[in-house]
């Protein structure tokens, strides 16, 4: 077969055998691709969409919602080459080393290793994504003076963006690297390859097959020797979930795991007005520009030990647009100025925007539905949650800022959302899913193992971030593609 391949045009009912079936070209099913690029694997790279957009294609997304409202699920990723690397933001940042441990306090906490573990794939995954060397919270390059805090649990950490001009958008990886696909001698891309069902072996313990069928009406199976499904948090659920047939309950999901712990990053809007007394704030604070060559956005965060400290989860606050302040709320920063005895006649006002943390939920789920979509698969049902705690470790945090920016007599904050209808009433959220294939050592407790292999099955390994069992509050792609880059190494040990 070609390099590249129209699953529209395999002759109906082939078994194509293959070393190593990856099912989702998205960031972690290409960079997984390309890690393995001139190795003796063969590889099968199986995407449901084509080169560009297609709406048929993207209504298999489709599903529905009950709980706290979210996003339509077709519309928060894209199911083309490249997956939603298509229209994501270009935000990095590494997970911090908290994000990884398990906290007494926090139900369902720590990942089967710490951050030191996938430490080693930050660079290349800088590399693929394009986000300019790895600087981050230890930018020294001074474009204007960072806003003054004191001594405290906030400072101000950094983000850093796929790109490093401000004439591109981030690295869309279908168009990015499609070129490099083709060059790859072991890898057969094969496009409008729908996954209908993952075949188990009759005793449930290895995979044996792949259903694969196309929005035209082809059918056909692949026969691969591992499989890797990078399907994305909520595909890679649906996809398990679904293939019933020898297991009930849906593969590697004998205790009920797979759907459960769904996250995304809350990113409620205008949460808080802060005030700068004399009215300055470095450009890094309000929009992306370029620093030490790499494109840069400041941000708050809680740091470790206040984390730690005050049993708290992670957030990144944003510096938005300026605010005009009504009649009490500037009578309220002159008071506070002459009370600390600073001028504030050329004081500003800025909207706050975050993204925060929300702690592991099982209740937040997917579950099958009766509804089925073109293919035949029954579409999925999202019971969104939120709890009133995950606001109010938020809360936390803001009242420490405002406190810092007190004590370094340069500002003030006033927290504009109080109750849990304040808060939903101004939600957006991120797009970042995860958790969904959560990793554990304990088969109770988790999906896959620590290598990423679904429990049980050991030809059978889940790539991305459906398998973080916490989320942090750093944005997920870079981080996904460092675990994948991991997991290659571990694929290419088993195929030595």
């Amino acid at each position: 077969m070609p390099i590249f391949t129209d699953a529209r045009t395999v002759p109906a009912g082939s078994v194509i055998d293959t070393d190593l079936a990856i099912i989702g070209a998205g960031p972690a099913g290409m960079s997984l691709a390309m890690a393995l690029a001139n190795t003796p694997i063969r590889i099968l790279l199986l995407e449901s969409g084509g080169g560009e957009y297609e709406a048929a294609t993207q209504a298999l997304y489709k599903g529905s919602e009950t709980g706290v409202r979210y996003l339509p699920l077709d519309a928060c990723r894209l199911r083309f080459l490249g997956g939603s690397s298509n229209h994501w933001g270009g935000w990095c940042r590494p997970l911090d080393p908290s994000d990884f441990e398990k906290r007494a306090w926090l139900a369902h906490s720590g990942w089967p290793f710490s951050r030191k573990e996938i430490e080693p794939y930050f660079a290349r995954a800088q590399a693929l994504i394009e986000a300019g060397a790895p600087i981050y919270d230890g930018l020294t390059e001074k474009i204007g003076d960072q806003i003054a805090l004191g001594k405290g649990g906030v400072y101000t950490s950094y983000f850093q963006f796929s790109k490093t001009r401000h004439d591109v958008t981030p690295t869309a990886f279908g168009e990015r690297y499609g070129a490099d696909l083709r060059r790859i001698p072991n890898l057969q891309l094969m496009e409008h390859a729908n996954i209908t069902a993952l075949g188990l072996a009759a005793d449930a313990k290895s995979l044996d097959h792949l259903d694969v069928a196309t929005l035209s009406g082809n059918k056909f199976t692949v026969k691969p020797k591992y499989a890797v499904i990078a399907a994305g948090g909520v595909e890679t659920a649906r996809l398990m979930l679904a293939s019933n047939d020898v297991m009930k309950t849906g593969v590697g999901n004998a205790n009920d795991l797979v759907g459960r712990f769904f996250a995304d990053h809350a990113i409620p809007r205008n949460t808080a007005t802060m005030v700068l007394f004399d009215g300055k704030i470095a450009p890094y604070y309000k929009t992306t520009i370029d620093m030490a060559g790499v494109h840069m956005r400041a941000t708050f965060s809680p740091t470790e030990q206040f984390k730690r400290e005050r049993q708290l989860l992670g957030s990144l606050t944003t510096v938005e647009n300026h605010v005009e302040l009504d009649a009490l709320g500037k009578a309220a920063v002159a008071e506070t100025a002459s009370a600390l005895g600073v001028d504030s006649s050329k004081a500003r006002a800025f909207a706050l925007g975050c993204g925060i943390e929300l702690a592991p939920d099982p209740e937040r789920r997917f579950t099958l539905t009766s509804e089925r979509d073109a293919l035949g698969m029954p579409r999925l049902n999202l019971n969104m949650t939120v709890s009133d705690d995950d606001f109010a470790r938020y809360r936390e945090t803001m009242k420490e800022l405002g406190r810092q920016l007190l004590a370094a007599k340069s500002g003030m904050i006033r927290l504009d959302q109080k109750t849990r209808a304040e808060w939903l009433s101004v939600m957006d959220w991120g797009n970042h899913h995860m958790g969904t294939a959560r990793m554990h050592d304990d088969p109770k407790q988790g999906v896959v193992d620590a290598n990423s292999q679904v429990h049980g099955i050991p030809n059978l390994y889940v790539a991305g971030s459906a398998v973080f069992p916490t989320y942090g509050s750093s944005n997920p792609t870079m981080n996904l593609v460092a675990l994948t880059l991991r997991l290659a190494d571990h694929l290419k040990g088993i195929f030595k």
